[in-house]
């Protein structure tokens, strides 16, 4: 493996031996390759730097192209000289490939642009690569969604998990459980003006995510953070639990007590429940586990599981085991949070998702052994490291602090086979979730994604053997980012960690 230090790539490639100077950038270069590909390389480079590359049909200076032969799925090989070529072992390679060309776009000091001279094999370590946002505490409309699938998939993360649902708001329509959007959906945590995606908007988020190479997870969490169900159709949840924690927690925050039947706009946790021995409840289940499949040509469907600190051990297991057998009638495989783990009889195969520390605490790491012993594999999205909505540190005006403290460097030093006691085979890979209760703003989402995705994305994609997998390699190379995501528009948050380059 050949590495040189520095390559002002992230997340860094398999192998990559840098060249000589520059091949200078000019109104002259052409580019050839597949429509989508030379479509999204040049318009990228002319957001960097103001030069619109030609494309043409015959021989050009940068040539995109796919040969099944040329590795792995989603690897790809890129070398740059006089002029560069782009193979993609398939569509998703070449368009890593595209973004990794990206980075190499470079400025001088006299204003002119060049792509420094390389040679690149790449390939990614894990299947699952991926980021959720949670659109339910705070929603987020089509063209915010898109500007995060834009900028997540330019560093090689493959799936986006859309939390839709939970106690704050219902942000999917149902055609066949129509209140859900009528009344459960104006607003958000604070008392923040709410919303949801009509079916056709859904379309559009799950077509744009396809063009960048992005699968769409849906979520409708379930059988708690249920109360938004309640709102508007209150015969299929139950009466908020109030327990110590939570009644101490919404004093201390100046937030409202959950009340059934009416919106709910604070932060805590645990309090609902669907009625789990109504067989409504599962008529609800089924509809909309399938409304939600027949847009969803991905092949998962998230059912929650966690946090149900209200219901009985038995019926979160009959819960459980129902309601992920209703996934696989539609033709798509289950994720769940590893509480779910604990349960009897879920279906066979079902993935789950872990979301304890890195230490796992209590039963945490058994309840997520389980998937693998009936079946599944893991997600690994472990709290007090892949966390996004944690705080930078402790004065930082964004974020909670529950699952501690991650700067940047915390969110970069932690692997995801090493956490739980299971076959290294049995981990998909990981996700890196942003949960929204402090972001009324998509500028605040940024903040907290930014850079620390950048961190969860060589995890997931560089081989964890690789010479440059460091921390003083990584910060080195995530500096010189800066420049692409000012050009992108993204308000990344200028952690004090890294040295942010200007060119």
């Amino acid at each position: 493996m050949v590495f040189p230090h520095p390559l002002p790539l992230v997340p860094a490639p398999v192998s990559a031996t840098a060249g000589e100077g520059r091949m200078p950038v000019t109104r002259a270069l052409r580019v050839t390759g597949p429509a989508d590909a030379t479509t999204q390389l040049i318009d990228a480079v002319e957001r960097r730097s103001g030069i619109r590359l030609p494309s043409t049909d015959g021989p050009a200076e940068i040539t995109l192209r796919i040969d099944p032969a040329n590795g792995s799925p989603e690897g790809y090989s890129l070398a740059i000289a006089d002029s560069a070529e782009i193979v993609g072992a398939d569509e998703a390679g070449l368009f890593y490939g595209v973004q990794t060309l990206l980075q190499l776009l470079r400025e001088d000091e006299d204003g002119t642009w060049g792509f420094l001279r390389v040679q690149i094999t790449d390939a990614p370590r894990f299947p699952r690569r991926g980021v959720m946002l949670d659109v339910a505490r705070h929603f987020f409309g089509v063209d915010d969604v898109k500007r995060f699938i834009d900028s997540t998939s330019a560093l090689k993360f493959n799936h986006l998990h859309l939390h839709l649902s939970d106690d704050q708001g219902w942000r999917i329509h149902i055609d066949s459980w129509p209140r859900l959007t009528e009344l459960s959906s104006s607003t958000s945590a604070d008392g923040d003006p709410g919303g949801f995606y009509s079916k056709d908007d859904y379309r559009e988020i799950v077509a744009y995510a396809a063009s960048r190479h992005m699968i769409v997870i849906p979520e409708i969490d379930l059988p708690g953070h249920t109360h938004a169900i309640g709102v508007a159709y209150p015969e299929l949840v139950e009466a908020p639990v109030l327990n110590d924690d939570l009644i101490a927690d919404s004093a201390r925050l100046g937030q409202p007590l959950p009340v059934a039947g009416e919106t709910y706009t604070g932060w805590g946790v645990g309090h609902s429940s669907v009625r789990i021995h109504e067989e409504r409840t599962y008529d609800f289940v089924r509809d909309v586990v399938r409304e939600l499949a027949e847009m969803t040509p991905g092949p998962y469907i998230h059912v929650g599981g966690d946090e149900s600190l209200g219901t009985p051990q038995a019926d979160f297991d009959l819960f459980a085991s129902r309601a992920t057998a209703i996934v696989v009638e539609a033709g798509k495989t289950p994720v769940a949070w590893h509480e779910m783990g604990s349960a009897e009889n879920i279906a066979q195969g079902t993935v789950g998702q872990y979301w304890g520390s890195i230490s796992p605490q209590g039963t945490h790491a058994d309840e997520a052994a389980r998937f693998v012993d009936r079946g599944g594999a893991l997600i690994m999205s472990p709290s007090d490291a892949a966390y996004l909505d944690m705080k930078y540190a402790p004065d930082f005006p964004l974020g909670l602090d529950w699952a501690g403290i991650i700067d940047v460097r915390t969110a970069y030093e932690w692997d995801p086979t090493a956490v739980l006691d299971v076959p290294a085979a049995a981990i998909l890979g990981i996700e890196t979730p942003l949960w929204s209760e402090t972001t009324p703003n998509y500028s605040d989402v940024e903040q907290l994604v930014f850079p620390r995705a950048a961190a969860h994305a060589e995890i997931g994609w560089s081989p964890r053997e690789s010479p440059a997998r460091t921390w003083e390699s990584f910060r080195s190379r995530l500096g010189t980012l800066a420049p692409l995501w000012n050009a992108e528009g993204i308000a990344f948050h200028r952690s004090a960690e890294v040295s942010w380059s200007e060119r």
